[in-house]
This record gives structure tokens, sequence and C-alpha cells, in this order.
């Protein structure tokens, strides 16, 4: 049996966590963390950290004990350089409580780029749990809405920069902007991203601790995800009835099913695939053919097989990227936000147009 960290850090790490929590609970009753036990394979520690009280309140599935309030007024603002303050005054309270839930052989932490807690906390974070551990640290990383801002835009391609350099093992992208193709109103839309993210992950800690043909363990899973530039993405597809296997293969690498928008032939490097399914729909020729496929183009592929009787196929892809088109464009978009942010502080502090409102009243009293 695998132990397993999960740490969701910040609003959309903590959302996640709970989707995480709520799915393993099989339940949607926010009760069902008071009497139903969480259906994971493996010892799965989860742990919520927030400085803004509220977004940890909204939790429905995640006990109060998996949950660390880390005081600062209502959340740091978006502000990195305040989170970074914010997490080396709190750092011991969150390490202990960390050390306290025993050792690991495998950790995710969940974490918006873009926001003040999550993506600040991040890579402080990450750094301290590889320097005090041996086990492997993965950042999963959802990259915001295009238009959410110059300041998210900002925290994002810094944020990226620091988790990548705090000696993390690997980095899964989720992108909002690629995911917003869901539809339906802001809310629904965000609901249905943390599900999909959720999902991904719960079907990856549930096969890593599976029998299976064809074994892909966690082994393979730290071999693919040491390859590339360091980044990677998932994809998944769950077939609603009887579908050839090797079209829930390709749906799982293609992107509608990725979390992240990338061409997996032209910039994924290694590739690992897990299939599940009644053996009625488990065609070997099939999924070899489309193994073969994949592995012309991005190199090694793992590949597992578990059987579940009566089961539709499904499909996870874990894929490393040796490049990635759409976060070039990120870090273009970022740059110009930067820039826009500076201009307009050069501007007020040239211009003082307030102050030469304020300097007309200069030397007069209110009279009544």
């Amino acid at each position: 049996m695998l132990n397993i960290l999960m740490v969701g850090n910040g609003q959309c790490g903590n959302r996640i966590l709970d989707s995480i929590n709520r799915q393993a609970f099989g339940s949607k009753s926010r009760f069902a963390k008071f009497y139903a036990k969480q259906q994971y394979k493996s010892n799965v520690q989860t742990l919520a950290i927030n400085t803004a009280v509220n977004d940890l309140k909204e939790m429905k599935y995640t006990k109060a004990k998996d949950r660390i309030h880390i005081p600062h007024l209502h959340g740091v603002g978006a502000n990195r350089n305040v989170g970074r303050k914010v997490f080396d005054e709190n750092k011991s309270q969150i390490m202990r409580n960390l050390d306290e839930r025993g050792s690991f052989d495998i950790a995710f932490v969940i974490t918006s780029a873009s926001g003040g807690t999550g993506s600040s906390f991040t890579p402080s974070l990450i750094r301290e749990l590889k320097e005090q551990n041996d086990y492997p640290v993965y950042a999963v990383v959802v990259l915001p809405f295009r238009e959410e801002g110059t300041l998210y835009l900002q925290n994002a391609a810094f944020a990226l920069r620091d988790i990548r350099g705090s000696g993390v093992d690997g980095i899964i992208l989720a992108d909002n902007q690629y995911l917003k193709q869901m539809g339906g109103d802001v809310e629904s839309a965000y609901d249905s991203i943390n599900e999909m993210i959720a999902k991904r992950l719960l079907f990856l800690l549930d096969s890593l601790d599976s029998e299976m043909m064809m074994v892909t363990d966690l082994g393979d899973f730290k071999t693919v995800m040491s390859g590339g530039a360091g980044i990677a993405t998932i994809g998944y597809y769950e077939a609603d009835g009887e579908v050839p296997i090797r079209t829930a293969i390709q749906k799982a690498v293609s992107p509608s099913g990725l979390l992240f928008n990338t061409n997996v032939y032209e910039e994924a490097s290694r590739s690992m695939i897990i299939i599940k399914g009644d053996k009625s729909s488990l065609s070997i020729d099939e999924i070899s053919t489309e193994v073969e496929k994949l592995s012309d183009s991005v190199g090694h592929v793992f590949k597992g097989i578990i059987v579940r009787k009566g089961e539709y196929p499904r499909v996870l892809s874990v894929l490393t990227l040796e490049s990635a088109s759409e976060l070039e464009e990120l870090y273009h978009l970022a740059v110009g936000a930067i820039n826009t942010e500076k201009e307009k502080k050069e501007r007020v502090q040239e211009d003082k147009e307030v102050d030469k409102a304020f300097s007309q009243i200069e030397g007069l009293e209110p009279q009544y």
C-alpha cells in the first residue's frame, strides 16, 4: 500500500482537494465526511492550507483536522511577496503538521499559479519537503483565464518559474483558459474544471496501487515525469457505453481529453497509458497498435491494463512535454502585463495629478 500526501494550497488548491475528497467518499452529501469511509486503495493524507479562513470554511468534504488556517487578515491579496513572507513566518507550524502525518512514498501539491497564497506558498513548501524528505514531490498547477487581469498573469509567470526551481520532481499543468470550453456560468465552469482535475488524480492514485497486466507502477510514473522539460499534463477518457478501446485511447490523448493545450505528437517526450475496463473490451491488438503509434512520436510509452468486470473502458494518459507553445504564449502575455503595471506606477509617480488636486486647498480651512 502506497502512502500518499496531497496538499491543496490557496483557494484553487483547496477546492480541487475538496473535490478529490468528495469523489473519494462517493457521496455528494456534505455530511459524508462524518459517516462515510473514503474509497482510497492507498493511505492518502490530505491537507488544505490557506490564509483566507472563509475559503477553508467553504470546504464541505475535507475534515477540520485536515485544514490549516495561517492567519493573515483574509488572504494575501494576490501579492506573492507578502505570501512568501507569511509562509516563512509560519513555516514551522506548517511543517510540523505535515511531519505528524507520517512518512510518504509520493506527494502532490495542488495550487493555482495566479493567486496569492497558493502561488507564493507552493515553491517554499516544496523546497522544505524536498530538503526534509526523500520522496518525490509533484506540483499540480492551474493556469489562469487570460482575461483575469495583469496581476494574475504576472503571478503565473513568476510562480511557475519559482516552482520549477524549487526542486520539484515535475509539474502537471492544467489550464483554465483551455478548459473553459466547458461553457456555463463562471461558478459552474470552475466546479467542472475542479472535478476534471480531481477525477484524473484519483484515477492515477488508484492505478498506482492496483494489480495490472502490463504493469505500470510508481517507479514508471517517476520515470515518465523525469522526462522532457519538467512539465506534463494528463488526459482522460471515460466511455458511457461500448466503445472500441482504440477510440478510448485516441480520445485520452486528444485535445478534448487533456488538461492543457498541447499537440501530443509534436510536444510530448514520454507517456504513460493506463487502461481500465471489462476484459471483453480490451483488445490487445488495438491497444498495441495505438501505443506503437504514440511511441513513434513521443518515444517510450509505459502501459498498464486493469481488468474491471462489467466496466466500460476508461483511459488515463500522463504526458511529459519537451516544449509547450501554449506556455510560451502565456509568458509573452505576462511580459506585457508586467510592463503595463510598471508603466502605470511610473505615470502615477511622474504626474502626481492627485497631489496637484489636493494642493489647491493648501492653506485653507473648512468654513462652517
